[in-house]
């Protein structure tokens, strides 16, 4: 497997400009997602990671050379893709078997990796079958295993779940997990779904508009976030931000704050008048072992509060709110965590 370096990277389209001057290093082994909202430059960077996009300025290393302008065929990667992109005339066997056989492999070795990567992904059983007889779920195993054939240096991952229903994702992405470790590679995975991005990466790396705003484990990233789009981009549901008006009683903030956001599972509900902000409930949301409470604050913004599934405050109660000290993050005017 293999380690990539991006060396300062832009990418242009006309004078139109995708890719702002990306860093980033990817450890061997590790799981990375690239996250952030749709236009934000995440299927573009792992594009030119492929080869295909040609980067306008920057560098490329994969365990050590320099394949900037290196074909996609020379860069040792694997790509699966939203589509499947499977061939509906031939069955698994044949899907996984295509580009080896172009490539003239030895039989024997090309028989040897689709056993093994059926046998990985639990599709022995279906080889001799059709795409258009499987399962979504199926057939995205079968792209994976065409992938896993090619014995990659580095598997590079496009919103590959989006198409599956929400049951369906959540399998695929404890199966993802386990074929991870499995293999031990270095995995490179696009989404927009910041949830995928949590529960499955070693590494993310938040992206808005053609810069990385931060890079951090799932966790650093949800507790440190160094701006105010992070902190509301990660996170379900997001990160309470906003401004720290009159209303706010006895907290002592920064003088520069020209924000405040607190985590919906870190605000405590106490009686009215006893918080550091008084609010009504809107709407109760029960969720069976949680439940959120929307809260309207006097100045008509809103608060989301994460409680226990069994809370009985009703519909139209003021209560009060109060923000832990060592939870609260504070934005300047530029929205940068101080």
């Amino acid at each position: 497997m293999a380690g990539i370096k991006i060396g300062g990277i832009n990418k242009f389209y006309g004078d139109t400009q995708a890719l702002f001057d990306v860093n980033l290093e990817i450890e061997d082994g590790e799981f990375v997602v690239f996250v952030g909202p749709s236009g934000c430059g995440k299927s573009t960077l792992l594009r030119t990671l492929a080869g295909l996009e040609a980067v306008s300025s920057g560098t490329i290393e994969i365990d050590g050379t320099d394949v900037t302008r290196a074909e996609p065929a020379d860069r040792g990667l694997a790509m699966v893709f939203q589509s499947y992109a499977l061939y509906p005339h031939m069955s698994v066997r044949e899907n996984m078997d295509f580009g080896m056989k172009v490539n003239g492999f030895d039989p024997a070795l090309r028989e040897e990796r689709i056993s093994e990567a059926a046998r990985i992904l639990q599709l022995e059983d279906y080889l001799d079958r059709k795409p258009g007889q499987l399962s979504g779920g199926q057939r995205q195993r079968v792209a994976i295993g065409r992938a896993i054939v090619k014995n990659p240096s580095v598997f590079l991952f496009d919103e590959p779940l989006s198409n599956l229903d929400a049951k369906l994702r959540v399998q695929m992405r404890v199966e993802l997990e386990g074929l991870h470790k499995q293999l031990a590679a270095t995995m490179i995975y696009v989404t927009h779904d910041q949830v995928e991005a949590m529960t499955m990466a070693d590494k993310i790396v938040v992206l808005n508009g053609g810069r990385v705003e931060q890079v951090g484990t799932p966790m650093e990233l949800y507790h440190k976030p160094n701006s105010r789009f992070v902190a509301e981009f990660i996170g379900s549901p997001a990160m309470n931000v906003f401004e720290p008006k009159g209303e706010l009683r006895d907290l002592s903030l920064d003088a520069s704050a020209a924000y405040v956001g607190c985590r919906p599972e870190h605000i405590e509900l106490v009686p009215s008048g006893d918080g550091h902000l008084d609010a009504t409930v809107k709407v109760h949301e029960r969720l069976g072992g949680e439940s959120l409470l929307y809260l309207g604050m006097q100045s008509g913004g809103e608060i989301v509060a994460r409680v226990g599934g069994d809370d009985a405050t009703a519909l139209g109660q003021a209560v009060g709110l109060r923000f832990p000290t060592d939870r609260l993050h504070q934005f300047d005017g530029a929205g940068r965590a101080i």
